[in-house]
């Protein structure tokens, strides 16, 4: 005789429901792989060795013969994300809003062509940034002129948000977050080595550091298996530095995740002398 199931969960739910969530998980494959695959003109199978081949394990990125590849340019992809978040930095220790949510709007160009993965993370990233900016434009914009001033205004006392999600120091933890994860990603892809964890490794790694943590069982599930479908490390520098040698790249992409981590330091140091890093 079966177990008989409780009265509020009938059986036929069950048996539809556990398939169901089945399917969509093998969808959010099959929508990751056809996106690394392209539109019928590129197939998936394995790949031979990568675009640019590394001929040294150790050693500087840069070398006396490195030149800037046009990537870091006023023009290129990096360059263009670069700018703006180094000029958010100003010199009072303080982190100037417009400019990092500017930084953010070039990092989501940037990284949404990549692959799903990257479109996954940075889809809600879009969204916070949107609702950043309503604020930094809005209103009450001479208090959310830079992350202190923002912090100051936003306290309990001073002026309570209507809810949690309308509070400016929660949206900046949920891209301060992501940043951080953009930027493990990015290091590991300009540093690691031949024999070692490919990209999608490594870069799932550290998905499991910066954003795994807040995320839901199935959020996490369906990055698993976007990961599965992630561009080699190869490709990844050709599209993020095309034109450029590896080792070109890869130095251009290790100065880009620098300035990244430069920006994720300060705002880091800021939220914690204030106690809101457990904020949401």
């Amino acid at each position: 005789m079966g177990v008989a199931l409780p009265r509020q969960i009938p059986r036929r739910w069950l048996h539809s429901a556990i398939p169901l969530a089945v399917f969509a998980l093998l969808l959010v494959y099959l929508w990751a792989r056809n996106l690394r695959c392209g539109s019928g003109t590129q197939s998936c199978i394995a790949e031979g060795p990568p675009p640019f081949q590394v001929q040294q394990q150790s050693g500087p990125l840069e070398g006396s013969e490195w030149e800037e590849p046009q990537c870091l340019g006023p023009q290129g992809m990096l360059g263009r994300m670069m700018r703006p978040f180094r000029a958010s930095l100003n010199p009072e220790g303080d982190v100037e809003l417009s400019l990092y949510l500017a930084g953010w709007r070039e990092l989501v160009r940037f990284l949404t062509p990549l692959g799903s993965i990257f479109a996954f993370a940075t889809s809600e990233a879009s969204a916070k940034v949107t609702d950043l900016e309503a604020l930094v434009h809005g209103p009450e914009a001479a208090h959310y002129t830079s992350l202190g001033t923002m912090v100051a205004w936003e306290r309990p006392e001073i002026a309570p948000p209507p809810s949690a999600e309308a509070s400016g120091s929660v949206t900046m933890l949920f891209l301060h977050r992501a940043l951080r994860w953009s930027q493990l990603c990015l290091h590991r892809v300009a540093t690691g080595m031949l024999g070692g964890p490919d990209a999608g490794v490594q870069c799932s790694d550290a998905y499991g550091t910066a954003l795994a943590p807040h995320h839901s069982w199935f959020v996490r599930q369906a990055a698993h298996l976007a990961f599965l479908a992630f561009p080699g490390r190869g490709r990844l520098l050709e599209l993020l530095c095309p034109g450029a040698r590896e080792t070109e790249a890869r130095a251009a992409l290790a100065r880009a995740a620098g300035t990244l981590k430069d920006v994720y330091n300060r705002t880091q140091g800021l939220l914690a002398e204030r106690g809101l890093l457990e904020l949401a």
